[in-house]
């Protein structure tokens, strides 16, 4: 489920087969309330409550700071190695997005400052061929066109689950507008969930509406409410899934049963949400987090012997699966998540995504850290 536009491109050259792979803050507000934990010989204060003299914005939700272990927990036998080990750490509270972020509001950030998505972007070659293997031919005119990824059902069943190529096509005029291709649109959807937004397209809309998007600590813990050992937002029981979460119901790629009501995308607060009142924090669409992607990074947590307080991720990326490009973590899975593959609705379930990538099954929420606030 992870390409950048460059490898999308190489469909159409035949090269494409990607596996699949799956500051410390303080505050001294009498209002406070701290939890104290020790980092690194010294002690951190960590923002639990909110302080009483800030108004809740609206849309958002007080996300309480508190120490956890992320990762995958012992009982989950989907984790994959990159969810593991799971290890300590400490995040300040801050506010969250109920939702993901909206066609309705995302229509009115571009209103307002009349951004062009990446999706809808003339595409330069002699940028994009730097990040190809030195030789890559280039595609005709005709390929290289704006667009974006859609999915496409298959239709016999696929014995290999590693070749994302059988259910991603290329589509050249899809976008936010037109999140299945230039036929497809909007009208009606404003609740659902804006996709077709890259990671650059995400920070633009931040930058606008005074806001950020969360790490990926962050989103776990908002993701993981007060469910402290469990696989998902609401608890180990898989049974209840087509009620909590919209996911691939069936044989994927080939056959959606529907048993949870939706073929794609889903309103926002179709599903009931988690202890923090967040939604579709399991399903629905990817969505954004600041860490960069890294295969090695929980590992190389796990050895410092540390409680990690409000971590921002690894310095630079590593995937070495997709060694020419530099992803960001996604979480929270998507409608297309079937819990036959990599049942990625889990709270600890992490992929990468290239920054530049632009699909229907991503888009994002966003956060405010009371340092915004000042």
């Amino acid at each position: 489920m992870k390409f950048s536009r460059v490898h999308v491109l190489l469909f159409f050259l035949g090269f494409l087969f990607l596996q699949c792979k799956s500051e410390t803050k303080k505050n001294d507000s009498p209002s406070s309330k701290d939890i104290v934990t020790e980092v690194a010989e010294k002690t951190v204060n960590i923002l639990v409550e909110k302080p009483n003299e800030l108004k809740t914005p609206e849309g958002m939700v007080w996300i309480p700071g508190g120490e956890f272990q992320q990762g995958a927990v012992s009982q989950d036998k989907m984790a994959m190695s990159h969810e593991k080990p799971a290890h300590l750490v400490s995040v300040d509270g801050f506010f969250m997005d109920i939702t993901e972020v909206t066609n309705a509001q995302f229509k009115k950030f571009i209103k307002e400052t009349n951004y062009v998505t990446i999706a809808e972007r003339a595409i330069d070659w002699e940028e994009m061929k730097l990040q190809l293997p030195e030789g890559t031919p280039k595609p005709h005119d005709s390929i290289l066109q704006p667009g974006a990824l859609v999915f496409k059902k298959t239709k016999s069943s696929v014995p290999n689950l590693y070749d994302f190529s059988q259910w991603w096509e290329w589509k050249i005029g899809a976008s936010w507008k037109h999140p299945n291709g230039p036929k497809s649109s909007i009208v009606g959807k404003d609740n659902d969930p804006v996709v077709q937004i890259s990671y650059e397209d995400a920070l633009a809309y931040c930058e606008w509406a005074g806001r950020r998007l969360p790490t990926e600590a962050e989103w776990e813990r908002a993701a993981r409410g007060h469910q402290d050992n469990t696989i998902y937002p609401w608890g180990d029981d898989v049974s209840v899934l087509k009620t909590k979460a919209n996911t691939w119901e069936g044989e994927f790629p080939v056959n959606n049963t529907l048993a949870d009501g939706y073929e794609r995308r889903a309103a926002v607060k179709s599903y009931p949400p988690n202890d923090f009142g967040l939604y579709d924090m399991a399903g629905n669409v990817w969505e954004w987090t600041t860490d960069w992607y890294s295969t090695k990074y929980y590992t190389e947590q796990l050895q410092s012997n540390l409680t990690i307080v409000n971590p921002q991720g690894p310095e630079k990326a590593y995937n070495p699966n997709n060694p020419y490009v530099k992803e960001k973590v996604i979480k929270g899975g998507s409608f297309l998540c079937s819990d036959s593959y990599c049942a990625s609705y889990r709270i600890s379930s992490r992929m990468g995504s290239s920054t530049d990538s632009a699909s229907e099954h991503i888009g994002f929420r966003t956060v405010l850290s009371l340092d915004q606030l000042k």
